[in-house]
């Protein structure tokens, strides 16, 4: 069920050298690999790298999550018969709730306060992110400040309810594995 193994040891390393990479250090080589794919100034275009960046961390919190549930569970899974995917869908992913919704709220947020990457990798209004669009109410002789409050209040919104229909779970996950 859980693996040990070498292989699995050297993945995670893996996924843990991406915190070390930030987004900055790769700006250029990243236009370059979606202009050649065809994928410039596309949502796609944004999400593969924003998602790209959000795995090291998201892996992270989910090894950690995943190792907190103990090998006790799982060999009473086995005892019962369990298959694997099904010990994976009724024990892990149940246990697990805490650091899914902490994943997802992480991504949520590093998708949505995503400036860069969007700056970067579009050029059209049409695919503009809303962080682009709060950038547009600054102009050159000044900032429309009401505006700006205005449009800032309101995107907010989005990443409010993500963390309202996230927080039960959110709380379980900080108190221990299945709410302890």
């Amino acid at each position: 069920m859980r693996s040990q193994g070498r292989a699995t040891t050297l993945i995670f390393r893996f996924f843990l050298l991406g915190l070390a990479i930030p987004v900055q250090a790769v700006i250029v080589p990243m236009f370059y690999l979606i202009n050649t794919a065809g994928l410039y100034d596309t949502l796609l275009g944004i999400i593969l790298p924003t998602a790209a960046f959000a795995l090291p961390i998201c892996t992270l919190i989910l090894t950690g999550t995943m190792r907190d549930i103990t090998p006790e569970l799982y060999e009473a899974m086995s005892v019962d018969g369990a298959s694997p995917a099904r010990t994976f869908l009724r024990l892990v992913l149940p246990l697990s709730k805490g650091g899914l919704s902490t994943i997802a709220v992480f991504a949520a947020l590093q998708g949505w306060n995503g400036f860069l990457l969007p700056l970067i990798l579009t050029q059209s209004e049409s695919t503009r992110v809303i962080t682009l669009g709060l950038f547009n109410f600054q102009t050159q002789y000044g900032v429309n400040v009401p505006g700006i409050l205005a449009a800032v209040t309101v995107s907010m919104i989005p990443v409010l309810l993500v963390y309202l229909f996230a927080r039960r779970a959110l709380v379980q996950g900080l108190m221990g594995v299945g709410g302890k």
